[in-house]
């Protein structure tokens, strides 16, 4: 049995290694480092895998959010709802911008924001919705739209870990994540389900003139060089960056699938057991793309459970250890424990498995034969 990783990029790349080798060094000798035409087709070919009139390349995935919130013009003060179980960058940039983040509890079997919580969040001051696709598996997306339209709220959508993911609607149409909203948002950091081999991030909208305000912030608030139309940031996908996950783009059905093939197997072997949840899926088969495989740990071991592992060289992730409205940065007497009974919970319980593209049997068995002896 190889080595396990928690996420085997070597092997991923090994498998196109000729084809990425052979675009990034087109694009060292054509010398278009920025901007250059490996960007405008990447956009060209990600528009039409999403389905979705308008993407905007970007830095990172940190820096689509904030360019997502500074297009739709909100003011310092104005409230933005987000769910408490989740990476930091969504609150940051809230705060970053004089904004005012609204933490609400997540529903305890997505793990994505609970909409109960939304709508006892809203107040006059309430201008956005950022409902995270945690895992790899959209929010409620139909509830939240509702929502939105009912207050007249912007919903821009952190879909960093859920990009290929499935939305279904009861009507049985289909849209891909990030593309529901007013405003999507995505990273291409390495270890994402379509990482690039350094940062990157793209923001989606159907909307005309977001998109248009969109292009001119990412470029310093600039449509013609030199005038300075709006106030911006500096934030590009750079032209290497673009031509690695054009080829990849390829490739991500792909790559989803394995990674939910490698999710079966994971929960056949560990379903029904007294002390283990296993991931719950909302949807059909499409609708969650696994950027974690994320079991919740029942009998109070998680914390044990991890050093067992590490002992056997079985690497893991705990996402997230500590709440937002706990973390030094973000705390405020705005909060109550009471808000978050399903997120204290869940941050005691939650350990992810490796899962990736090459997930071997093996592995997968050596892995969940471990857990289980632990825990048995």
């Amino acid at each position: 049995m190889e080595k396990i990783e928690m996420v085997d990029l070597k092997g991923q790349y090994r498998k196109i290694e000729n084809q990425v080798n052979d675009s990034v060094l087109k694009t060292i000798y054509s010398t278009n480092f920025i901007n250059g035409p490996q960007v405008k087709n990447f956009q060209k070919h990600l528009e039409s895998y999403l389905n979705v009139k308008h993407v905007i390349p970007c830095a990172n995935g940190t820096d689509a959010l904030q360019i997502a919130l500074m297009a739709i013009g909100l003011k310092p003060g104005d409230e933005v709802i987000t769910p408490n179980f989740t990476y930091a960058s969504t609150v940051e940039v809230i705060l970053l911008l004089g904004l005012t983040p609204v933490l609400v509890d997540i529903d305890i079997e997505s793990f994505n924001i609970d909409i109960s919580a939304i709508e006892r969040a809203i107040t006059k001051k309430t201008k956005a919705i950022i409902p995270v696709h945690l895992f790899g598996q959209p929010a409620f997306m139909s509830e939240i739209i509702n929502i939105a339209k009912e207050n007249k709220l912007y919903v821009i959508e952190d879909n960093a870990q859920s990009l290929g993911a499935n939305y279904t609607y009861k009507d049985g149409l289909k849209k891909k994540a990030g593309t529901i909203g007013h405003i999507g948002t995505t990273s291409f950091f390495p270890s994402k389900n379509l990482g690039a081999y350094g940062d990157g991030g793209a923001i989606f909208t159907e909307d005309d003139d977001l998109a248009n305000t969109l292009r001119g912030i990412v470029n310093h608030g600039m449509y013609k060089r030199y005038y300075h139309d709006l106030v911006g940031v500096n934030s590009r996908l750079d032209s290497i960056q673009a031509s690695i996950l054009d080829i990849k783009l390829n490739y991500l059905d792909d790559y989803n699938k394995s990674r939910n093939d490698a999710a079966s197997k994971y929960t056949e072997r560990l379903k029904n057991h007294s002390y283990i949840l296993t991931p719950f899926s909302t949807g059909e088969y499409d609708s969650h793309v696994f950027h974690q495989y994320t079991l919740r740990i029942l009998n109070g071991k998680r914390d044990k459970l991890a050093k067992y592992l590490n002992e056997r060289d079985i690497p893991f992730g705990i996402y997230y250890p500590v709440p937002l409205h706990l973390q030094k940065a973000y705390k405020s007497d705005r909060y109550k424990e009471s808000y978050f009974k399903v997120t204290n919970k869940v941050v005691q319980q939650v350990i992810s498995l490796p899962m990736h593209t090459e997930l071997a049997d093996d592995q997968i068995d050596f892995i969940t034969d471990t857990v289980k002896e632990f825990l048995d």
